[in-house]
């Protein structure tokens, strides 16, 4: 298995039948009988194959021995005294050591020769066999043609013997099962995803287009994560002929910072829609400080729903079918198919970001343009309600004759799935920008580029998660150590510097100085215990120059429920200016604890409040 390139050439004979079930890493369901091992390229013993039983990991080694020309034996066994259950072994070359010196007066000839060749296999989780040490090079010639006969081979016949009717001839079994590998185990026993129902073989003809060595690396990769990071996870899907189809991995770090983050995540096809040689497909979500987290990665071998429903369903497997509220995506449709399919219960919104990158391409070449990008943005960030949004898109279109646009149209039609005004009501922790000047980067940003290869990737991969993680470690430090600058007397800013993460707390700062830049705030109206209040701000809008908008807010006196049109709450996850405003002026001195949400704060790994059913089985 090691030394298969995984496109180049297929991984087994199309003569086999494979498939891995539960938690396995390989997944094919192919249509042939599967009789024959291959001859050719016997899977080779590689540290980290685990099996079910001890036999099946001597049946393993036995019918690869058999491949290569040599017998092998048990040459060391240890036990647990109490219960004489073995737990470790080593099966050798039927070479290996020499036989005890005879006194009989016509003692047999030598025929060991201390042969090193063996495996040594270990139970591990007292349920599966792992080998742990190999050696594979021989001390005398092997050759799969000598006619000798081993005892170990013998016991292949007397087992097929057993297995099938006396009225059909023995013949010599060499059929066995994918050994399940560690490298490509998922976490053990977790999954609540059946893979032959759950994870099924996509029948597309394509497949991943690997370079000479790529297939090596990928698979080394996992290997060596794997063997170090026992919660590693990944799977492959491979087509009929063996070839490399679908990949997703994700590290044990992944897995866990997903256990306390799992409210919104993007999925990012950057690469895929601007054709990069790697076909990335990223999972993204965001930590207590505001910073993206990887959350997976996939190779997508064919932009199809099947290829896409293969990777979407590997991660929910991998994530142990914990579901995210809310996802993010571009506008690919068969992107947008899968994610339906797989995550039915999900909220799933277009990334406005992703949308407004487009703009300059869709509409650049358009006389006029620099107009219509502005007009194109003040409909869509600075719309406070639904009828201004609609009037405003309306107008652009009509004053600059765009009536014919494709993309524009395509655009409205889909507005519910992306333009702020339409989402109010669902909590994105900062993943979608709500003003024309923020800016979004790629998880990768500065790590990918256009003709970025396989193998460079997974070494820049590591790199860029090592960055990542090093950014956490020093954000989670300066949240503990640091003394937060406080910039003004509000007591709001006091009582929650003691509370959210230097980088929360520093974006959540701005909204308590931006209350000086609100005033005249009013009642207009009291509905029972609602009270609606309208609060006036000067904004900057292109220019330079200032304009004053109106802000509603709605207080509920009686459990101190309050929400702003701007619904920045919602958006970004803490309160806006406008709300502070007429918290103040109503004499609440401290922001009500629903307000404040644990995910900023910066004890919230250690409190492991609202943390995912993930995290108690990784």
């Amino acid at each position: 298995m090691e030394e298969v390139c995984l496109n180049s050439e297929p991984i087994f004979d199309e003569c086999d039948d494979y498939e891995v079930d539960g938690d396995g890493a390989f997944v094919d369901n192919g249509n042939e009988s599967g009789e024959a091992q291959s001859k050719k390229n016997p899977p080779l013993p590689t540290v980290g194959l685990e099996f079910d039983s001890f036999d099946e990991a001597y049946d393993f080694y036995n019918v690869y021995a058999k491949e290569l020309g040599f017998g092998i034996r048990v040459s060391n066994s240890w036990f647990r005294s109490k219960r004489k259950e073995r737990y470790r072994a080593k099966l050798s070359c039927s070479s290996a050591g020499f036989k005890k010196k005879s006194e009989a007066n016509n003692p047999r000839p030598e025929t060991r020769t201390g042969c090193p060749a063996m495996i040594i296999i270990r139970l591990v989780d007292t349920k599966r066999w792992r080998i742990v040490e190999v050696e594979l090079e021989h001390n005398h010639p092997v050759n799969p043609q000598i006619t000798r006969f081993y005892k170990s081979h013998k016991k292949m016949i007397l087992a097929a013997k057993k297995a099938q009717p006396q009225l059909h001839p023995v013949t010599e079994v060499h059929t066995i099962k994918l050994y399940r590998s560690t490298t490509l185990n998922g976490c053990s026993g977790c999954s609540n995803v059946d893979q032959r129902e759950g994870i099924s073989s996509v029948d597309h003809l394509k497949h991943l287009e690997l370079k000479d060595g790529d297939g090596h690396a990928l698979y080394n990769y996992f290997c060596r994560m794997k063997l170090t990071n026992p919660n590693f996870f990944y799977l492959m899907d491979l087509d009929n002929d063996g070839h490399l189809r679908n990949v997703f991995w994700a590290d044990a770090r992944s897995r866990t910072t997903y256990s306390y983050f799992c409210d919104t995540i993007t999925i990012d096809t950057t690469c895929l829609t601007n054709r990069y040689e790697i076909p990335l497909i990223s999972f993204v979500g965001v930590n207590h400080h505001g910073q993206s987290v990887l959350l997976g990665c996939g190779f997508v071998g064919f932009e199809s729903v099947e290829c896409f429903v293969w990777i979407l369903k590997a991660w929910l497997q991998c994530m142990l079918g914990c579901s995210p509220q809310v996802i993010i995506t571009d506008q690919n449709k068969t992107l947008v198919a899968a994610v339906t399919e797989v995550f039915p219960k999900a909220c799933h919104c277009y990334s406005t970001w992703y949308i407004m990158q487009r703009v300059p391409e869709k509409l650049g070449g358009l006389e006029g343009y620099e107009t219509i990008r502005s007009q194109l943005n003040k409909t869509i960030f600075s719309s406070l309600k639904i009828a201004e949004f609609e009037t405003s898109w309306t107008n652009m279109i009509k004053h600059n004759a765009l009536g014919d646009n494709k993309w524009l149209q395509s655009l409205y039609e889909d507005r519910t799935l992306w333009a702020p005004v339409y989402l109010k009501d669902i909590f994105f922790a900062g993943m979608v920008p709500i003003d024309a000047n923020e800016s979004f980067k790629t998880f990768f940003d500065g790590y990918v580029h256009k003709h970025t290869s396989f193998k460079e990737f997974l070494d820049k991969y590591d790199l860029a998660l090592h960055r990542k993680y090093h950014k956490v470690s020093v954000a989670d430090l300066e949240s503990r150590n640091l003394s937060l600058e406080l910039k003004t007397r509000c007591n709001f800013e006091l009582q929650l510097s003691k509370v959210y993460t230097k980088d929360i707390f520093s974006k959540f700062q701005s909204e308590v100085e931006g209350m000086y830049s609100c005033f005249n705030t009013r009642q207009v109206s009291v509905n029972g215990p609602i009270v609606t209040y309208i609060v006036k701000e000067r904004i900057e809008v292109e220019g330079n120059e200032k304009e004053v908008k109106y802000f509603e807010v709605l207080y509920e006196t009686t459990e101190v429920d309050i929400r702003c049109i701007c619904s920045l709450f919602n958006y970004k996850g803490y309160l806006c200016r406008h709300a502070l405003n007429v918290l103040n002026y109503n004499g609440v001195e401290e922001i009500p604890a629903r307000y404040i949400l644990p995910r900023w704060c910066k004890d919230f790994k250690r409190s492991c409040r609202g943390r995912c059913t993930i995290s108690r089985t990784l």
